[in-house]
């Protein structure tokens, strides 16, 4: 397969500021459909190059009647491919063709019922009339006074005449609400028919057809004999990445496991049966863990924690590629929502806490980057770990951060306060695991406080730690909310941490959503 195959058909997401714009890109993926994603601000020149095969506006927080409001060249209207405005995008639309947008007779934010009023290919599919209301997830509070000449109003809410409109003959298409939300349960059906019923295009986004486009890219791009090295943490992303590579060149990759002596409970050994053993790529182990934990002595500040650990893990990764030989590649996970966070119309996001994952390399190392997973989002790296015979263990790993249990240990970390974390953490699992809920949530671990309270172990009295069982749901981890895990399932972590794990005489449960709280306590 040609390695441009299956982005010939393609569509342009432009972002106006939207905290949705992501969730539009993840729901034209879902149907197969490949889309990129850029910052409103970009030129018509660029959007040419793009060659779209249809363009969809997302919403905004901004307001079309702001002087300041983002906005687009008229010429994007021209490019002869069909255009899709939600919600800020209507607005927008409207605005751009003389139409009229005022301040809405009663802002809308929530469900509302939407009544389609004229046959359209958006809604191709549905009723038409009062029997057939579709529930719609409103965010606006500015609305449509007047559509521009040419443009049919196709739907209304109670409170939005015009909650849906068209211009057939330029193929333009606007809806106030929310397609994207689940809250909007048929909104899948809408941008179905707008990629496949008016762009004309076809689900060729597949794991497969990205496999062997990443393939090929990769042979390209290291050549018949560069070496390629790769950091491998064990998550999903690095994992899918190391297979990718190795199925891609063979030996010529060699993956670096820096057992920094912060992992959790199997760890080490687990990352070399899969990869040794079940894959059989050259893969180094460096038991570099005493190291790390001499430098982390008595320092108990969280930013200063990241830092050296994100320092030990680059010193120990550069010690071992220059023993290794000439290499002239480093292969790395970045994914979709890295490089849109780089572009985003909105900027770069404030550092909440650094060293998240292991970075830092490409500036500290001669070595040009492979990043085979840069197109993908989370659910479809997996979907191609699915597909190379990864085994769901890997796959469906909860993320676990670069420093490790070195910021779930609150406080100073020594290996006695590791090892009852290590051993509290592994209970948790084990016990999400069984109860079915491992794969429903996003995150879920135990983090040791520097706390110590009073208990009564049998007729003793006890002054020992506490450990927080955290568990969240999200998409993708820029937002969570806590995860409402059954009471017997607390219970049960809670009893089997009290007795199992020495130094341990009290649980308690984190229900913090994020914002206001990070995912992790450091």
């Amino acid at each position: 397969m040609a390695k441009t195959d299956i982005h010939e058909e393609k569509v342009l997401i432009l972002d106006f500021g939207s905290q949705y714009t992501q969730l539009i890109a993840r729901r034209v993926r879902e149907l197969k459909v490949y889309c990129e994603i850029l910052p409103c601000t970009v030129s018509i020149g660029q959007i040419k190059a793009f060659r779209p095969c249809g363009i969809i506006l997302s919403g905004s927080p901004a307001s079309v009647l702001d002087e300041k409001s983002p906005g687009v060249p008229r010429e994007l209207f021209e490019l002869g491919v069909p255009v899709l405005g939600i919600c800020y995008g209507m607005q927008l639309i409207t605005r751009v063709f003389g139409g009229s947008v005022g301040p809405a007779r009663k802002r809308e934010y929530g469900p509302s019922m939407l009544q389609i009023d004229e046959n359209d290919d958006l809604f191709s599919g549905f009723g038409k009339g009062d029997g057939d209301l579709v529930k719609v997830w409103m965010s606006h509070g500015d609305g449509i006074d007047a559509p521009p000449r040419g443009f049919i109003p196709v739907a209304h809410t109670e409170n939005s005449s015009v909650a849906a409109m068209r211009d057939g003959s330029r193929r333009i298409f606007a809806v106030q609400f929310h397609p994207e939300v689940v809250h909007t349960p048929r909104g899948i059906e809408m941008l179905e028919n707008f990629l496949y019923r008016i762009c004309g295009l076809s689900p060729v986004w597949t794991a497969r057809s990205y496999i062997d486009m990443a393939i090929e890219r990769i042979r390209d791009t290291v050549g018949e004999d560069g070496r390629v090295l790769c950091a491998l943490s064990g998550g999903v992303d690095s994992s899918v990445v190391a297979v990718l590579v190795h199925r891609a060149i063979g030996d010529r990759l060699t993956c670096v496991f820096v057992d920094n002596g912060l992992l959790r409970k199997g760890e080490v050994q687990r990352v070399q049966t899969v990869f040794r053993d079940y894959f059989h790529i050259p893969l180094v182990v460096l038991d570099v863990g005493r190291h790390f934990l001499e430098k982390l002595k008595n320092v108990s500040d969280p930013e200063r924690k990241r830092v050296i650990i994100g320092n030990e893990f680059i010193r120990h990764f550069e010690i071992e590629a220059k023993k290794l030989g000439k290499m002239e590649f480093l292969a790395q996970g970045t994914l979709y929502p890295d490089v849109i966070e780089s572009v985003s119309f909105k900027g770069p996001s404030s550092t909440i806490k650094s060293h998240h994952n292991v970075g830092g390399l490409p500036e500290k190392m001669d070595l040009t980057l492979v990043e085979p997973l840069r197109e993908l989002f989370k659910d479809e790296v997996r979907e191609v770990g699915r597909e190379l015979g990864m085994p769901e263990e890997i796959l469906m790993r909860h993320p676990f951060p670069g420093p490790g249990l070195g910021i779930r240990v609150l406080g100073c970390v020594d290996e006695e306060s590791l090892e009852t974390l290590r051993q509290a953490d592994a209970i948790v699992r084990e016990e999400i695991r069984a109860s079915g809920l491992h794969d429903v949530i996003w995150q879920a671990f135990a983090v040791l406080l520097p706390v110590r309270t009073v208990g009564v172990m049998g007729d003793e009295r006890t002054y020992e730690n506490v450990v927080a069982v955290r568990a969240v749901a999200s998409l993708d981890g820029m937002t969570a909310d806590w995860y409402p895990l059954p009471y017997d399932l607390l219970g049960r972590i809670s009893n089997r941490i009290i007795n199992e794990v020495r130094g341990v005489n009290r649980v308690v449960y984190d229900v913090s959503s994020k914002p206001p709280a990070t995912i992790e306590w450091e």
